[in-house]
């Protein structure tokens, strides 16, 4: 990898140049002494040459970043240290023609395709040439060998390294075609995991867009009710007047519908916090009994303002995992749900339950239900927000909340409704 080059400096073309080069001077190294036993004596100096001219232009190419000037030189400085030694190596007799068809091969694979074909025309125009001059001129090229078995020698000898270097050659190409494919797939995948990142990206972007339009609408619809109203009650004292018993009942529907506003604010307001802010969760082992008490009472006062009988049963025993305030919240929430959907005569129960390692939290009402078609979005802001038995209105949040607050604690939520019959929700927690 050193002398061949860096694949992030060095194209493919560039590097087999580099590794031709070394395998050529190899090969020159190997050729010299097999030319001195035979007493070839002028071929061997050609590849102390040629293997001088291979080392000059590696190093040229490699460390001096002159690439195709190098490869341009040494294509021509072989051809013609090739064409020298066909008049010095017995000609035709010896292994100059496999010479010469081995450094077409060599050159075209490291050479731009657009040269390629001016490169073949000067090597069959050279070998047709020293092949002529052969035969019409004999004694130019005089046979040098001094027995048979030197020329068995040299062509066997020539056959073999050509043979070496073409197998070295195309083993050599095929390795960086291999790791060029590798780099080209990695990049691949990473493009692909980039454009599924973004994809992902936009379908984010595209629910907070959507909750963000959805959460607006909320607010200009659920305000503009009780705005109106405390409006046209003003308008009607300013400019009419009204007794004693007039006043108690708007003043009496006013205060139900502002404290149903505030409740909507409010959860609004947490909503909108968690999901700008974030929530910081504050985990510890508590005894479930003791955390949910107060907040049932207080339902249970508010179940019986409606004539519904709120009961619950909390094993003392049992201790969980949460956030003591998320856990009141989560539960108030639904438990107001309960009560808001369960007409006058009801009643709520809650109850725990041990599953495995979790405490299962269950809220059950007989209450209107819910409708089988709205059931599928009611962790989610496509819940429609409805009238309560009593008329009061929700926002369509308290679910979300409930969802986002348990599983941020380690826990999970469910339920299960048949409409007409009521509701059941189930709040699991891990155990402490």
């Amino acid at each position: 990898m050193k002398l061949t080059g860096d694949p992030s400096v060095f194209p493919l073309e560039y590097r087999i140049f580099h590794a031709l080069c070394i395998v050529m001077i190899i090969a020159m190294m190997i050729t010299i002494p097999v030319n001195l036993i035979i007493s070839e004596w002028v071929a061997a100096g050609l590849c102390v040459v040629a293997g001088c001219v291979f080392a000059f232009f590696l190093y040229r190419s490699r460390f001096g970043g002159k690439v195709r000037g190098s490869i341009f030189m040494t294509a021509l400085i072989c051809n013609a240290l090739f064409f020298v030694n066909y008049f010095y190596n017995s000609g035709i007799s010896g292994p100059n023609d496999v010479v010469f068809a081995l450094s077409l091969y060599l050159i075209v694979f490291v050479t731009p395709k657009k040269q390629h074909k001016y490169w073949l025309g000067v090597n069959v125009i050279l070998l047709l040439a020293m092949h002529l001059i052969e035969y019409y001129y004999p004694k130019l090229v005089p046979y040098t060998y001094l027995s048979r078995s030197d020329r068995f020698i040299d062509v066997t000898s020539a056959y073999m390294i050509g043979v070496l270097i073409m197998y070295f050659t195309i083993k050599n190409v095929r390795n960086n075609y291999d790791f060029e494919r590798l780099q080209v797939e990695e990049k691949r995948k990473d493009i692909e995991q980039q454009h599924q990142f973004i994809l992902a990206q936009n379908e984010q972007l595209e629910h907070i867009n959507s909750e963000k339009n959805k959460l607006m609408s909320i607010i200009a619809h659920d305000l503009r009710g009780p705005l109106s109203n405390i409006q046209n009650y003003l308008e009607l004292v300013g400019e009419y007047g009204l007794d004693k018993e007039e006043r108690e009942v708007v003043e009496s529907d006013l205060l139900r519908v502002t404290q149903s506003t505030l409740n909507m604010l409010s959860k609004l307001l947490i909503w909108s916090k968690s999901q700008m802010d974030g929530v910081v969760v504050k985990l510890s082992d508590m005894r479930l009994n003791e955390t949910l008490k107060n907040t049932l009472e207080m339902e249970r006062i508010m179940a019986s303002k409606k004539d519904i009988e709120l009961t619950y049963e909390v094993d003392p025993a049992i201790n969980v995992v949460a956030d003591s305030d998320m856990l009141q919240l989560v539960v108030r929430n639904i438990v107001s749900n309960a009560i808001k959907f369960t007409p006058a005569g009801g009643k709520v129960d809650v109850s725990t339950r041990l599953i495995n390692n979790e405490c299962r939290i269950s809220i059950a009402d007989n209450g209107r239900g819910i409708a089988y078609e709205q059931q599928g979005d009611m962790f989610t802001l496509k819940a429609r927000s409805t009238f309560g038995t009593a008329n009061e209105k929700g926002v369509g949040l308290g679910l979300i909340l409930c969802k986002e607050f348990t599983e941020q604690q380690g826990g999970r939520i469910s339920f299960e409704s048949i409409p007409g019959h009521g509701s059941t929700f189930h709040i699991f927690m891990p155990l402490g």
